[in-house]
C-alpha cells in the first residue's frame, strides 16, 4: 500500500490521518498499528467527502470521533433550517480539519513537541526564590 501514506490533491488519506492521530497521542498512547485502524475506521465513513452526517454514526463510532475532535483533527458543525410546517431541523456533521491534519504529518511527533514548548516555559521567568517556602509564613 505505497500511495496510502501519500496525500493527492489535498485529499486526506488513512496514511495521513495515522500519521496526524500518531502525532497527536502521547509516547504511551496508541501504536502505529492502532493509529491505522482508527484512521480506516474514520475514512470509511468519508470516504472522498470532507464531511459527513452525524446520525449515520452508532455510540461506538462516535466515540471515535469524539476523541478525535479532542485532537483536534476534526470539528462538529449544524445547519439549521425551518420545515415547511415552521418548525426548525438541526443537521449535524462532522468534518475533517484538513490543515490540522496536514500540518500534523509534517513534524515529529509528541516527544519533540513537548521539548520545544518546554524551551519556551513561562516558569522559566519566574525567580528562584518564589518557589521557597519558609517555615515562618505556614499556616498551622
Amino acid at each position: 500500500m505505497a500511495g496510502m501514506d501519500n496525500m493527492n490533491n489535498g485529499m486526506i488519506t488513512i496514511g495521513v490521518l495515522a500519521k496526524a492521530i500518531q502525532n497527536c497521542v502521547d509516547k504511551k498512547g496508541l501504536e502505529h498499528d492502532e493509529t491505522v485502524r482508527m484512521a480506516e475506521h474514520v475514512m470509511n465513513f468519508f470516504g472522498f467527502n470532507e464531511r459527513i452526517l452525524d446520525n449515520i454514526l452508532e455510540p461506538e463510532d462516535r466515540d471515535a470521533f469524539y476523541t478525535l475532535e479532542e485532537y483536534g483533527l476534526l470539528v462538529t458543525e449544524r445547519e439549521e433550517t425551518t420545515l415547511y410546517d415552521g418548525r426548525e431541523w438541526r443537521v449535524h456533521y462532522w468534518k475533517l480539519k484538513k490543515d490540522v491534519i496536514i500540518n500534523l504529518t509534517n513534524h515529529d511527533g509528541p516527544e519533540k513537541r513537548k521539548r520545544r514548548t518546554e524551551d519556551y516555559s513561562f516558569y522559566d521567568e519566574i525567580p528562584e526564590d518564589v518557589w521557597k517556602r519558609e517555615s515562618n509564613n505556614l499556616v498551622e
